[in-house]
């Protein structure tokens, strides 16, 4: 009768101590404070990160060899985690409105961009990274977020009467900022011009102007193509072409496949050791793999962490697993278009989109490599493989996925509605799904920071 007391008094006053808590409720209501958002994007990201904490543990072989140290690999690639779990909690509690800020780290990752060939630090022959007191950076991953934040925020401010003007500073920052990345990294060019593309589109871009940027896109290829077959290949073995020659013998070496004998298929040269390998590892793998740890392959495949892991991935967890992988990136593209529908606002919209299209994009590319459906590139299986910035900079991915989930305009909150219960607010007001005066962000400032922006826009 004394617990029965206690409760009901607790019901009659909160602020009275409740002896009977429910056990685990404050750990429940600190998780849901701390972890907001969407709970399926969540889950997506939660799973990736135990699924690369395994593969990563298992394809570093090579790297403890050289080091070592058993430990290492792992605990860097975890720390990188954590820190990246760090960047969400902070992205995905920042309004929107603030992201139009990006603009400003564009301009700053292009001096990078600048930059990198002259104070970059050479990695497996390229030089894509920047060292600045003991911290590497990769310039072109921060371009990457902040060009398409750009392309976002200015397709949001597309009104009819200035479509044209905003058309022609989208095509120039692509055009620019792809154009110093594919001097070294051209994947990684191509593979954001599209994404950015893509989403000038989905932006209600006039198609007549799209086509036009498709037409010259197309006789640019068609250039660099006839270059590839008239420059000798002496021009290419070294100097500033020499990434040239790398593309001209990925694509020789992919489109050449049907030309050889049954012998020559099967020898393993320099010129297909990492396809080759990374076939072996598939085949090794069948329907449920050898599970993981017991990859053999990862000793052979040069990239097995990064560039390859989805092949590891096969191996150790089978066609399944492989499927599984896949649809998660999947879900992560639907679920994303799900989120983006709703939310009413332009900016938030696209930003969703964008993000989305990147990850889900680059994932299907690194797939396509490992099984053969695509000429080797260098790209990373987002979250999965092992990297330094790619890992904080898909996170931030995914914060911007979820700051527009909470932030977006015309989704009501359920905490929201509680908050206005609370505060003795009618049922008028509650039907509208808006919070009190607290709850309000304070939009004013980043209005007024956005007119400015394009204001200095219009100037130019």
């Amino acid at each position: 009768m004394d617990n029965m007391g206690n409760d009901i008094n607790h019901i009659n006053d909160p602020t009275l101590p409740q002896e009977m808590a429910e056990p685990g409720t404050a750990i429940k209501d600190f998780g849901k404070k701390i972890f907001q958002g969407d709970k399926v994007i969540w889950s997506v990201f939660i799973i990736l990160c135990v699924i690369s904490l395994v593969e990563i543990f298992s394809a570093t072989s090579t790297i403890v060899y050289r080091q070592q140290n058993m430990w290492g690999p792992i605990l860097r690639h975890t720390m990188f985690l954590i820190g990246g779990v760090g960047m969400i909690l902070l992205i995905h509690n920042i309004p929107y409105r603030y992201f139009s800020l990006l603009i400003f780290v564009l301009l700053g990752a292009i001096v990078l961009l600048v930059l990198t060939p002259f104070i970059g630090t050479s990695i497996n022959g390229a030089e894509r990274w920047i060292s600045f007191l003991g911290i590497t950076i990769q310039p072109s991953e921060i371009a990457k977020i902040s060009l398409m934040g750009t392309i976002a925020f200015l397709l949001s401010k597309q009104n009819g009467a200035n479509d044209g003007l905003l058309f022609k500073w989208m095509i120039g920052l692509m055009v620019v900022v792809c154009g110093i990345i594919a001097m070294d990294n051209l994947s990684t060019a191509l593979l954001l011009f599209g994404v950015c593309y893509l989403l000038m589109f989905i932006g209600n871009v006039k198609l007549v102007r799209l086509l036009k940027v498709a037409g010259a896109g197309i006789a640019l290829v068609l250039l660099v193509v006839l270059l590839l077959n008239v420059i000798p290949e002496s021009w290419t073995d070294s100097g500033p072409l020499n990434r040239l020659g790398t593309w001209q013998n990925r694509i020789a070496n992919f489109g050449g496949g049907k030309d050889l004998t049954e012998e020559d298929y099967y020898t393993i040269t320099d010129d297909n050791y990492q396809v080759a390998h990374a076939k072996i590892a598939i085949a090794n793998g069948g329907l449920l793999g050898v599970f993981p740890g017991n990859s053999t392959e990862r000793d052979f495949l040069p990239q097995a962490y990064s560039d390859f892991i989805y092949a590891i991935i096969i191996e150790e967890m089978g066609m399944l697993g492989g499927l599984f992988v896949l649809l998660l990136y999947v879900i992560l593209l639907i679920r994303s278009g799900m989120i983006a529908r709703k939310t009413d606002k332009m900016f938030p919209k696209y930003l969703v989109l964008g993000s989305a299209l990147m990850l889900s994009t680059q994932a299907f590319i690194n797939m396509a490599v490992a099984v053969s459906l695509f000429p080797v590139t260098g790209q990373p299986l987002p979250l999965i493989s092992r990297g330094g910035t790619s890992t904080l900079i898909t996170c931030a991915y995914f914060g911007l996925i979820l700051s527009a989930d909470r932030f977006g305009i015309g989704k009501k909150k359920k905490d929201d509605v509680s908050v206005q219960s609370d505060s003795g607010h009618n049922e008028a007001d509650d039907d509208t799904g808006y919070g009190t005066s607290d709850d309000i962000e304070p939009t004013e400032p980043i209005n007024k920071l956005e007119d400015k922006v394009e204001f200095e826009i219009y100037q130019v």
